[in-house]
């Protein structure tokens, strides 16, 4: 089995290793800008250590992980002296392997592999990562080696082309970013009733729970639940003025997020025509 090496110790490189490590897999050495990060991530994982120049994780490693930010994948990719029985790999998931050209060109094999998961938090991370999703882009042998370290993280994989990777990172932008977001937004209304942000989150959790049980057991549309799904324009219309006087800031966005959701309950077929059209109305700009 070749050996690893990492170049950049934060959430998503110090998971990877850590967890491939568990796995079986040798993780020989690791560098990053801040030294202590690549101390720490060594002592985690038995067998790896600290190197001072990423030049040196080249030189002990066969597959070479680049798990720096997204900006600096390429620059980094440049400075390094690559040999034809390398494998380089990013874990970006906006980027292509095209970032990975300065490699390619010194004879290396390239790949990516994009976690779908989120890394707020190394050891939450960690916790979070087997079972995951994981994009791959990468051609053959590289594409398998992939392959299976998905596999080893009881992941499951999809393949993608340079073409679909912005596209794919704007969805998960969308399903896990902007979720944070909304809840924000949601918990933040509370402060005008007199209660705090904190008790939302606690009450909101397990509705959250609930929601993602259902669309895992229930799946779309039949998951959607709340006025539009039944048909309620009585209270989108209370709704409505109710974030009018309170927050008028946000009366776009319900529009916008409403608009979207009437056709879910229309699959789902407890919203009918009449209705629909009632709520659209309500919901125009």
């Amino acid at each position: 089995m070749p050996k690893l090496g990492f170049i950049g110790a934060g959430p998503v490189g110090t998971t990877f290793a850590v967890r491939l490590s568990e796995q079986g897999y040798a993780v020989a050495a690791v560098a990053d800008i801040a030294r202590a990060s690549a101390q720490r991530l060594a002592e985690r994982v038995p067998g790896c250590r600290a190197c001072a120049e990423n030049q040196a994780v080249l030189e002990a490693a066969e597959i070479v992980f680049i798990t720096t930010a997204d900006d600096f994948i390429a620059p980094v990719c440049a400075g390094l002296a690559w040999r034809p029985d390398h494998t380089a790999v990013h874990c970006s998931g906006a980027s292509t392997v095209q970032t990975l050209e300065a490699a390619r060109q010194q004879g290396a094999r390239v790949g990516s592999i994009h976690p779908c998961q989120s890394f707020s938090d190394i050891e939450q991370a960690v916790a979070n990562l087997p079972g995951s999703t994981f994009g791959i882009e990468a051609e053959e042998p590289v594409r398998s080696t992939l392959t299976a370290m998905a596999q080893a993280l009881k992941g499951d994989i999809v393949y993608l082309s340079s073409e679909d990777k912005v596209l794919y990172h704007a969805a998960a932008a969308i399903a896990c970013n902007y979720v944070t977001t909304l809840l924000k937004l949601a918990t933040g209304l509370w402060q005008n009733f007199g209660k705090q942000p904190a008790d939302a989150v606690k009450a909101y959790l397990p509705l959250l729970r609930g929601t993602l049980n259902n669309m895992a057991t229930v799946g779309f549309p039949g998951c959607l639940t709340g006025p539009i799904a039944r048909g309620d324009a009585a209270t989108i219309r209370r709704h409505l003025a109710a974030l009018e006087k309170c927050a008028p800031d946000l009366l776009a966005l319900y529009k916008a997020l409403g608009r979207f959701t009437v056709p879910i309950g229309q699959e789902k077929g407890s919203l009918p025509a009449d209705k629909a059209a009632e709520i659209m109305q309500l919901l125009a700009d």
